[in-house]
């Protein structure tokens, strides 16, 4: 990662408390739901990059697979690793301090590698989405989760801050300040797809995320039934448009060709 992203360990607090949001929790359960299903049954290797404090490593050690966690930040993996012993799953993953720009897995490949909300904050997509694709194994899958250039200035305008959307709209501007205080770059599903496509792989259906709730308040805390409610149907609207075109972040997935 570059130093800005190296910094999040100083947001960690606001990141947890994020996580924990109905926000937070929205993007969490959408992506991990997508990644799973193609995933199936059988227990996978699964490389995390840009882990964070460990939302995704624990949805999928839960699930029964076998997870590296990658995390540029010593704190954010300090973080994670609480988090998974206390969900008693610790055994099944391995933490890694490492760069997306110096991964240290030369030789090994994976079942799945997903990298969510992490691309987003670099200066470029192209390094970062080859350097992640070279780690997938045959047949196997591509996650990535960035902020999707379609939709800037719709979260500015559903809350009322007027001036910022309409430069961001007249202007098609794909950078903006995100919620923890950094500058965010967008990329568009069919260049997402296009970098899975030089780097060897076929994209599948992309998805938007957080489509009707990414204006919602950080302190947004949904009681279960509504929040199930809200799930349920940024669920379905994810993979139609138009809908998916409003999504704030644009899921990406592809696939490696499996050999014979």
């Amino acid at each position: 990662m570059t130093a800005a992203s190296s910094d999040f360990a100083a947001v960690g607090t606001d990141y947890a408390a994020y996580s924990e949001g109905g926000r937070g929790l929205l993007r969490h359960e959408l992506v991990a739901h997508r990644v799973l299903t193609e995933l199936g049954d059988k227990p996978a290797r699964v490389l995390d990059v840009g882990c964070g404090d460990g939302e995704m490593l624990l949805r999928l050690a839960t699930a029964g697979h076998h997870v590296t966690g990658a995390e540029v930040s010593a704190e954010m993996l300090g973080r994670a690793e609480e988090k998974l012993v206390a969900a008693g799953v610790a055994d099944r993953v391995r933490l890694v301090e490492a760069d997306i720009y110096d991964l240290p897995f030369e030789g090994e490949v994976f079942d799945a590698v997903v990298c969510h909300g992490v691309v987003m904050y670099l200066p470029d997509s192209t390094e970062p989405v080859s350097n992640l694709a070279r780690l997938v194994a045959p047949g196997g899958l591509l996650s990535i989760l960035t902020k999707n250039a379609l939709a800037v200035g719709v979260r500015e305008a559903l809350r009322s801050e007027y001036d910022s959307a309409l430069a961001q709209i007249e202007s098609g501007q794909a950078t903006s300040m995100g919620n923890l205080g950094y500058v965010t770059r967008g990329d568009t599903p069919e260049h997402l797809d296009q970098l899975a496509r030089d780097n060897g792989l076929t994209p599948l259906p992309w998805q938007g995320v957080r489509i009707f709730h990414d204006h919602y308040p950080k302190n947004w805390h949904p009681e279960p039934q509504v929040f199930a409610e809200a799930l349920a149907v940024e669920w379905a609207a994810s993979s139609r448009s138009p809908y998916r075109e409003l999504g704030r972040l644009v899921h990406a997935v592809a696939r490696r060709e499996a050999t014979s």
